[in-house]
């Protein structure tokens, strides 16, 4: 690594900011999700020319995590992006978010990605979602190397914790947790009609669970029929046209990509018109929303969201607190290990001083004696070239590896500094 690269990293403070089902509504949560390609344009814009940002955006939660030399002019930036996104204003925001620092920070993504601050603890989603904000970051060049090796092991603390605990021994998600409560309010789901909207990863797994717990009959709509007929075959499912369904479907869960409403309270006051009394309890378990709060209010519907899941999530975490422990055990672990890392940065400048002055001094003796060594046949020329290159490595493994492990404690910027004082790499002290 070149001197100018390691001393660019070792500059880089990481952070992250944002909101979550913790601490702000789902109102707030719709406002400040963002897609793909926004996610993308704002980690860039943040970026910059010598920065590094992802943006997380999920139905929990829409984070910025960044890695810079001015941990508060990025923090500033970061809270004006967030702010832009609500229409909050900063101070009415700012009570929402969580900023966290360095080896916090690092904890945090990686029990993100472990599933473990979800709204429905272990939920596998989240990982895709990581890997996947991620790489949108390294496609505009956003992620450089210091969020390049905390995302890459954030997806690696995800796969322990799933093979290393039984988390998933009874996975859980936001589709799971939405089919028990309604199986809760509506009794055995045998006799029930459901309609699914929406044809994406997460009502797909509303079908598995609709079929998992013997669903009478499963309705599926969607604004193109092509992906319903696909799913209508491997879910026993029938394609059907959203507003001619309504009036037969005691059980609606909608979870689509829409930016804005996909049924109003007007939609479901016609279709409670032709039910004759008959409740409905519909569910919407996407962020942004599908449903027209306003529905709450329409007479013999029961309308829930993601954040009224958190109930049915609770009852499940007594039985799953030693795995859960286990999987904090390993988030502790992986985060002590990137905070080594990034703590050995403090002496990659002085690691490769070093090493550039041992170089110097190298070359400097060969070309001393270039007229004895030009003698030499090429090949022995590079035996030369090799052993000399050879000792130099030898002798300056045990200091590097020193160096490497006081960075991780109080002495690590005294041994940089002196290792650069030393080699002629820094002004002399005052």
């Amino acid at each position: 690594m070149r001197q100018v690269e390691a001393a660019s990293l070792a500059l880089k403070h990481v952070a992250m900011m944002g909101a979550s089902h913790r601490a702000a509504s789902v109102e707030v949560r719709e406002r400040l999700h963002v897609g793909p390609r926004m996610a993308r344009e704002i980690g860039a814009r943040l970026a910059g020319e010598d920065g590094e940002a992802v943006v997380v955006s999920t139905c929990n939660r829409t984070e910025i995590y960044f890695a810079a030399a001015d941990f508060s002019a990025a923090t500033t930036l970061a809270l004006s992006e967030l702010a832009g996104l609500t229409g909050l204003g900063e101070q009415k925001l700012r009570s929402m978010l969580a900023v966290l620092r360095d080896g916090e920070a690092a904890a945090h993504l990686f029990a993100v990605a472990g599933g473990l601050e979800s709204l429905v603890v272990g939920e596998t989603q989240i990982l895709g979602q990581v890997r996947e904000a991620h790489q949108g970051a390294l496609e505009v060049r956003a992620s450089g190397p210091v969020l390049d090796r905390l995302f890459r092991q954030a997806v690696q603390t995800g796969r322990r914790i799933r093979s290393e605990t039984r988390l998933l021994d009874s996975p859980a998600s936001i589709p799971s947790a939405a089919t028990r409560l309604a199986e809760s309010l509506l009794g055995s789901l045998e006799s029930v009609t459901a309609l699914v909207i929406g044809a994406g990863q997460m009502s797909e797994l509303v079908l598995l669970n609709l079929v998992h717990r013997r669903c009478g009959r499963i309705l599926i709509a969607n604004r193109t029929l092509t992906r319903p007929r696909e799913l209508a075959g491997r879910f026993r499912a029938e394609p059907v046209t959203l507003q001619d369904a309504l009036p037969g479907a005691d059980l609606v869960v909608s979870s689509t990509a829409s930016p804005g409403i996909v049924l109003f309270a007007a939609d479901i006051l016609r279709a409670a018109a032709k039910r004759k009394g008959r409740p409905m309890v519909l569910m919407d378990i996407a962020v942004p929303r599908d449903l027209d709060p306003e529905i709450a209010g329409v007479p013999g519907c029961s309308l829930y969201n993601v954040d009224d899941l958190a109930g049915v999530v609770d009852a499940s975490r007594v039985d799953r607190s030693r795995e859960l422990e286990r999987a904090m055990a390993i988030v502790r672990e992986e985060s002590g290990k990137f905070r080594d890392w990034q703590l050995s940065l403090d002496v990659v400048p002085a690691i490769a001083a070093l090493r550039h002055s041992a170089d110097e001094i190298r070359a400097g003796e060969l070309n001393r004696v270039e007229g004895k060594l030009g003698r030499l046949s090429p090949r022995e020329r590079q035996l030369v070239e090799s052993l000399t290159a050879q000792m130099m490595n030898k002798f300056l493994h045990e200091p590097t590896m020193r160096m490497k492990r006081a960075a991780s404690g109080p002495a690590g910027p005294a041994y940089a500094g002196a290792v650069q004082h030393l080699f002629g790499e820094a002004e002399e002290p005052t």
